[in-house]
């Protein structure tokens, strides 16, 4: 159902007319609604222009057709065309999503065009009186008949969108060993989080787990991408669905809920959504799997702060992180190299819009963990690289940060660093806390930034991507993907779906009975520029570090 309550106009219509000395002190009228009658055939032009309308009464007259230019009262929440001559209606009719009540009864209507589905505030419609096909009336006389008539109207309406077309960026780098991967990032809307309530333009059966988990499988396997990173992904649907699923495929995961599913009992912790990353085995082998809990980490680094207790440590979303090495088969059959390691990153932060900070207070303490995770390989794995050097391990950052590309999250992510005095902070304490989480350790930097010493690139730049989260009521840019240089270079991306076909099909928001989730997929193709001995075949290489 529409998430507001819906009350119908009066149907008294009570008015009052203004005074001459009203008028003449400046008063303002106001009026919302409008009656035509006394048998109009035809309706003005300059009847289009009153876009302030709410509610318009043109019931009892002789109209034959309704212009297509009604689409452009577009606050008109009732519409009352009863007892006309009305032979067809314009298909411009369901671009009126406002509508919360429509009165067609008593026209001569024989049939109703498909777009009247996307109506999905709509709770009233009135049809009785028409000829209308016997399998209309049916469901339209059923309990709930309105709902399930809009239903039956939008399943038949929209075709396959089209595919997304692939933008290539740049040619592989020939001049130095390579291995090519690809990358997808999706946020695929937990089963709990997808209701009515939040999501009313989408027919409940397109919403229901057991419809949407097959298009959301077939567009992962689509993309077929080496590793895949997804968000919301709920527990029990891990190892039921997901896993099982991809496992045929040719691959293997790892998963963690967020951290309230360890205060629950065994059947509430399967619907407990989290983050998770799978892997193609013929490429990869997983080293080391790590979680990162963002409430843990606040509790541990609080420093007495007041907005990191009570703000960021009372969210409860997570990060994972896998190490993986890729396998030789994948490195062109060069001898004597040393091993080559990938480290692919996957995080969901906070949602609210209200908390920028606790974004970026996440952001960091997932970037200082990573860190910390390279620190670790590089010693325990013997690895060449100098050891605390932050891009001695390439790095793939897949998430739904839940963060504007203007904002203080992805200004950090791609710049290095912010201020501590950042405006997301919102003038918050949290600068004892945060020097933590510094690249470099607490107190090392005294111009009073945080920095995080990865050299990051988001895949999507340039806005190629105009929105990755497309509902009726936001629509922008929040999903991500990351990568470390000199190590990678981005080859190539899967570009946005047809904005034409939107249009075309008002399609207001998403899910949609032929998009399964809020979000678009990301999906990226990397080049992995390998680690390769000083020597090959008695060639000296210089070094790229």
């Amino acid at each position: 159902m529409p998430k507001e309550k819906y009350d119908p106009p009066d149907p008294r219509r009570m008015y009052t007319i203004m005074s001459t000395e009203e008028a003449a002190n400046g008063k303002k009228s106001y009026w919302a609604e409008l009656e035509i009658s006394g048998r109009v055939k035809s309706l003005s032009t300059a009847l289009w222009s009153l876009t302030h309308l709410t509610a318009l009464h043109i019931s009892d007259n002789s109209l034959s057709r309704i212009p297509p230019d009604i689409a452009k009262l577009h606050n008109l929440v009732y519409l009352d065309l009863s007892s006309n001559k009305i032979r067809s209606l314009p298909a411009e009719l369901g671009n009126m999503v406002s509508l919360r009540e429509l009165l067609l009864n008593n026209n001569q209507l024989r049939v109703l065009p498909f777009e009247l589905g996307k109506l999905f505030q709509l709770q009233t419609l009135g049809l009785k009186g028409n000829p209308l096909a016997q399998d209309i009336m049916s469901l339209y006389q059923e309990p709930d008949g309105t709902r399930r008539l809009l239903n039956y109207l939008l399943d038949n309406l929209a075709g396959q969108p089209p595919a997304r077309s692939w933008i290539s960026l740049q040619e592989p780098d020939r001049t130095w060993p390579s291995a090519l991967f690809s990358v997808m990032c999706y946020n695929v809307l937990c089963d709990k989080y997808a209701t009515r309530q939040l999501y009313g333009y989408c027919p409940s059966w397109a919403l229901n787990w057991e419809y949407r988990k097959k298009n959301i499988m077939q567009e992962i396997l689509g993309c077929n991408a080496d590793i895949i990173s997804l968000q919301e992904v709920e527990t029990e649907q891990y190892y039921s669905f997901f896993l099982p699923e991809l496992k045929e495929q040719g691959y293997d995961g790892f998963f963690s809920p967020k951290s309230r599913a360890r205060t629950m009992s065994e059947s509430d912790r399967k619907h407990v959504d989290g983050c998770a990353v799978f892997y193609r085995t013929e490429k990869f082998s997983a080293v080391q799997k790590h979680t990162v809990e963002f409430n843990q980490l606040a509790m541990a680094n609080s420093e007495g702060s007041e907005a990191m207790l009570n703000r960021v440590m009372t969210k409860d979303n997570i990060g994972v992180a896998v190490l993986l090495e890729v396998r030789k088969e994948m490195m062109e059959s060069l001898h004597g190299m040393e091993k080559q390691l990938l480290l692919v990153a996957n995080a969901h932060m906070h949602w609210d819009p209200e908390y920028s900070d606790v974004k970026l207070v996440q952001t960091m303490m997932f970037l200082s963990e990573v860190k910390n995770i390279v620190d670790k390989a590089t010693r325990s794995l013997k690895l060449s690289s100098v050891s605390g050097e932050t891009n001695a391990i390439p790095l793939v950052l897949c998430a739904d940060l839940n963060s504007l590309p203007d904002s203080g999250v992805v200004e950090y992510l791609s710049s290095g660093g912010v201020d501590c005095t950042h405006k997301d902070f919102k003038e918050l304490r949290y600068s004892d806390s945060l020097t933590k989480f510094n690249c470099n350790g607490k107190n090392s930097t005294s111009n009073g930034m945080i920095t995080h010493g990865f050299k990051l690139k988001s895949a999507y730049e340039n806005g190629l991507m105009p929105y990755t989260n497309y509902t009726f009521d936001f629509k922008g840019v929040i999903d991500y993907i990351f990568y470390s240089k000199p190590h990678l270079n981005v080859l190539g991306i899967l570009g946005p779906l047809d904005p034409h076909w939107l249009v075309e099909n008002n399609v207001t928001g998403c899910p949609h009975p032929l998009i399964p989730s809020d979000h678009f997929s990301l999906f990226a193709q990397l080049e992995l520029l390998l680690n390769v001995p000083p020597q090959i075949n008695g060639l000296h290489l210089p070094s790229r570090r």
